[in-house]
């Protein structure tokens, strides 16, 4: 589904993402992990074409997107998620949702300036469509809320809500586990469990170790902008370079 190859970036001499090769098939789930500063979120930003890389190529479901806009990149089905909670803190959830649905809902400015039958219609789908995935993610309860008055975990959860919306085919998630207490970090990973089920191809950076080794079936690390491993879990919390990058020590990864 998705191939980076020499995937570079440099910022003035400072390699920031340096070669890095990587792909995606359909149905997994695949970490990138790696100490802070990475590159990790350099990385994504390359892929979704919030930057263009200086080398490298990026492909997505056999076409060659390299430094393709983020919204063309988000019309063909390659959704993130940001570190930073990135939702408008003064609509309500429903309102985040319907907002971010606007590439799938085909709607035509003539159909809206005159609110035709076909317009409503489209709308009506739009508003099913978005109180179905609140109710999947757990926040039908909150869809009038105000984004700014919910909880972190609960901003966290619409964060990924809003890119449901847009019905990704991959979708990638920079730290849906941060700022979460133990029992949010639980029900997260059972939602990101429940999101690959039925059918999503999920990208992920995760600083919680334990959780990603927990949810993904493959890892890739990075550390200085170069990756240094890839594999299952069990390879990657046994590989001295990754423990060396972590922890400068011989101890297991857990």
């Amino acid at each position: 589904m998705l191939e980076i190859r020499g995937l570079t970036r440099y910022f003035g001499g400072l390699a920031a993402v340096n070669d890095i090769d990587l792909t995606v098939r359909p149905g997994e789930i695949v970490g990138l992990i790696g100490p802070n500063g990475a590159g990790k979120t350099t990385v994504f930003n390359l892929i979704t074409g919030f930057l263009r890389p200086t080398a490298g190529r990026v492909t997505f479901e056999g076409k060659d997107v390299t430094a393709k806009s983020t919204h063309d990149m988000a019309g063909r089905g390659l959704v993130r998620t940001f570190q930073g909670i990135n939702v408008c803190p003064n609509l309500t959830v429903l309102e985040n949702l319907v907002l971010s649905s606007h590439l799938k809902a085909g709607v035509g400015p003539l159909e809206t300036v005159f609110n035709t039958a076909s317009n409503r219609r489209k709308e009506k789908a739009v508003l099913d469509r978005c109180r179905a995935t609140l109710e999947l993610v757990g926040l039908q309860a909150l869809s009038g809320v105000a984004a700014r008055a919910l909880a972190q975990g609960h901003k966290r959860i619409l964060g990924i809500a809003v890119a449901l919306a847009a019905e990704p085919k991959l979708l990638m998630l920079d730290e849906p586990l941060g700022g979460m207490n133990a029992k949010e970090v639980a029900e997260t990973m059972a939602l990101i469990g429940k999101l690959w089920e039925r059918g999503i191809t999920i990208l992920l950076i995760e600083h919680n170790m334990r959780a990603a080794m927990a949810l993904c079936q493959r890892m890739a690390v990075l550390n200085f902008g170069r990756k240094i491993a890839e594999g299952p879990p069990e390879e990657i919390r046994v590989n001295d370079e990754v423990i060396r990058a972590y922890l400068g020590t011989g101890s297991m990864l857990t």
